[in-house]
């Protein structure tokens, strides 16, 4: 039977692994000390609980049980600032999941923890390796906003490796994860069976304009990198607008300005340019309106400009099968308090759904917070969920009722 309070425990346990001392804080970014340590302690939390460690190049950790089992999970490396809950509540989940399964008798469960789905080095990097969405050799050119290789980080891991994992060792793949936005908590809801996973675009763009003396430089005769960049994103809001959803979002989230100081004109700022929507085809429009739109700021500003790899992901419906399981569990366990509802966010299950049916569920985010230090969830939230994904994967009896 599934224990609530061991799996509480498990999570409070994990969080102490790069705890921020701000409230409920993590900072363990992939291939971190504190990530590292935190999946030592996990893999030795799977071989107690009966299953096989395995850990694969990439960092990717598998408990496996004997056999063909469902695999369970989610990740368990943060934002550089992040919240207890984020990745980390799917894995604790599903080890809980697996432990009671296995006591129980019940049908063989296997977890994961997938590596670098925060995207230190690129986007969800762990199971797009795993899931052949992307070779090892390009990964490894992948470098982090501090220029270090993934190639050299994945270094720290390297005493963890045992080899590579079959895939065909899974039948199935479900992960919880925490909400990361509103409709659950404002709607009073408890639980979100996921419809399908948006797609996610992802490129480092770079003007490359004149450093100058930023006391002496006459305005009009000045190749200001940063303001290129500013004029660029007011553009290309105004040139969306026609273009996209209420539900397409786009951000330019990270920028590095050369040689960043007070008295210096910058010659060059780089910068992330990150959308995402449920339509391919849309994404595809956005990513020719903005090469079109930087190009043409470069132009009027006399500007070089470049583009980084792109990276994405395709838009993923959840497999029927799956989502009806979770559509029964959650009746059974919330009655009335749950909604059908796509995931604005990525998740590991968009790569794994290349190899196996997948399913996702989700629980409240208190205020709609995630990715920060304040993010939390209720503990009767937490329990409801762990409650619906054991019913989900066939693992009976869930327990008691969850409080609330």
């Amino acid at each position: 039977m599934l224990n609530p309070d061991r799996f509480i425990s498990d999570l409070h346990s994990l969080r102490q692994f790069g705890a921020s001392g701000i409230g409920n804080g993590v900072v363990r970014p992939a291939y971190s000390e504190a990530d590292i340590a935190a999946r030592r302690w996990l893999a030795n939390q799977m071989a107690d609980a009966g299953l096989r460690v395995e850990v694969d190049p990439m960092g990717n950790l598998f408990g496996l049980s004997e056999g063909p089992s469902l695999l369970l999970g989610s990740h368990s490396d943060s934002q550089p600032e992040g919240g207890w809950l984020d990745g980390a509540l799917g894995v604790v989940a599903a080890l809980e999941i697996a432990r009671a399964s296995r006591a129980a008798g019940g049908p063989p469960i296997s977890v994961v923890s997938f590596q670098d789905e925060e995207g230190r080095f690129g986007v969800t990097t762990g199971s797009a390796v795993w899931s052949g969405n992307l070779t090892q050799s390009a990964a490894d050119a992948l470098t982090d906003h501090q220029g270090i290789p993934l190639r050299d980080a994945r270094n720290a891991i390297a005493e963890m490796v045992t080899g590579t994992v079959d895939p065909s060792h899974f039948s199935g793949f479900l992960e919880m994860h925490i909400e990361q936005g509103p409709t659950l908590d404002t709607k009073n809801e408890r639980i979100g069976v996921v419809t399908e996973i948006v797609g996610i675009r992802d490129v480092k763009v770079t003007f490359k304009g004149e450093q100058n003396h930023a006391g002496t430089t006459p305005m009009h005769l000045r190749r200001d990198a940063f303001q290129a960049v500013s004029a660029f994103n007011t553009l290309l809001n105004d040139r969306l607008r026609n273009v996209v959803t209420p539900t397409t979002v786009w951000t330019i989230g990270h920028i590095n300005l050369h040689p960043n100081a007070s008295s210096i004109v910058p010659g060059q700022a780089s910068f992330s340019m990150q959308w995402r929507d449920g339509d391919a085809d849309r994404l595809n429009r956005m990513e020719k309106i903005i090469r079109e739109t930087a190009a043409e700021i470069a132009e009027k500003n006399a500007m070089e400009l470049s583009f980084g790899p792109l990276l994405g992901l395709e838009p993923v419906e959840m497999d029927p099968k799956l989502q009806a399981s979770l559509v029964e569990a959650a009746e059974a366990v919330v009655p009335g308090h749950w909604r059908k509802m796509p995931s604005g966010a990525l998740h590991d299950a968009t790569n794994v759904a290349r190899l196996m049916p997948v399913g996702m569920v989700f629980v409240p985010s208190i205020n709609g917070i995630s990715h920060a230090f304040e993010e939390d969830t209720s503990e009767a939230d937490l329990v409801a969920g762990l409650q619906v994904l054991a019913r989900a994967a066939g693992v009976h009896p869930v327990g008691s009722s969850p409080v609330g």
